[in-house]
């Protein structure tokens, strides 16, 4: 595959992560009428990870106890604390607080990219970039009411979930250089996220109800999120985050608001105000910069060394 198809392939599963995880509120929020968020949480990835073992039932036999710790610690932060702390900081924090401050993921992830990846540098158009989608970000999440209230322990919480996610595409990156199936590896920080999920089995309300997924609208909304936006998503993601590098892939992420708004729209009927929409066009433009950028630099050092 040549470095431009690598590029190109990248994009194409990136942006179908995007559309599909910028959905996952709607089939979570109907969920939510029966099941507590660790529930969700556990039983989606639980699906997932079924799937992918049926997928690829091969084993996946790492060489050294160094990969192994990359895989654990992948798991740990993105399937366990990511999901947990954003999870608990609504408990807290008003829902657009939270989406306005888990959307600054790109910046975590280029600062610690710039650090520990090679071909990986932080640009100022990337922060430029930053700046313009934060703004529309922001305007997306008052959604015309200019009103901002501060819940500080929930805004925190909220704060750590993006530090911690690019900490996992940081993993990734690693991970996606070693000679191992994509799906396989995926399967694997599955794994653990689910051991390290446990525990929290104990700390939260969580039941053992399978008889609630007889009904098909809890049914179908876990498979949505068990086959679409965990086993699907997840190896799309790391793919694309193999192939495009960290900073790069993580820029998409700057789109899950606008196509939350979309999706708002046309299935739950949700207005959208002309704050909105300019939210929704500056955070299209920034996602543009920061990506820009990294494409005309990254591109030369980075993907030759792509496998």
């Amino acid at each position: 595959m040549t470095s431009q198809n690598k590029a190109s392939t990248g994009h194409l599963l990136a942006l179908l992560t995007i559309m599909i995880w910028g959905t996952t509120f709607i089939s979570t929020k109907v969920l939510l009428i029966d099941f507590t968020p660790v529930e969700i949480l556990f039983f989606r990835f639980l699906i997932g990870y079924v799937v992918l073992f049926l997928i690829y039932p091969c084993s996946l036999r790492v060489t050294s106890f160094r990969e192994e710790l990359l895989f654990i610690a992948a798991g740990l932060c993105g399937v366990t604390l990511y999901f947990l702390i954003e999870n608990i900081a609504l408990v807290y924090t008003l829902a657009s607080n939270a989406g306005v401050i888990v959307s600054i993921a790109p910046f975590f992830t280029a600062v610690l990219a710039h650090f520990f990846l090679d071909g990986e540098r932080l640009h100022r158009r990337f922060i430029v970039g930053f700046g313009i989608a934060l703004t529309g970000i922001i305007l997306i999440g008052l959604n015309g009411s200019f009103i901002l209230q501060l819940n500080p322990l929930g805004d925190l919480l909220a704060c750590i979930a993006p530090a911690v996610w690019a900490i996992y595409s940081v993993l990734m990156r690693k991970i996606g250089e070693l000679p191992y199936h994509t799906i396989g590896a995926t399967r694997k920080v599955f794994f653990y996220g689910l051991m390290f999920m446990l525990p929290a089995l104990f700390l939260f309300e969580f039941h053992f109800d399978l008889g609630r997924f007889a009904n098909m609208a809890n049914l179908s909304n876990f498979l949505f999120l068990g086959l679409g936006a965990s086993a699907l998503c997840f190896v799309t993601w790391n793919r694309a985050v193999s192939l495009l590098g960290a900073v790069k892939t993580s820029v998409y992420i700057y789109l899950v608001p606008v196509i939350t708004v979309i999706a708002s729209a046309l299935i739950l009927y949700e207005r959208i105000t002309w704050i909105t929409l300019l939210g929704a066009g500056l955070t299209l433009v920034g996602s543009f910069i920061s990506e820009r950028k990294v494409r005309s630099k990254a591109s030369t050092n980075m993907l030759p060394e792509l496998q």
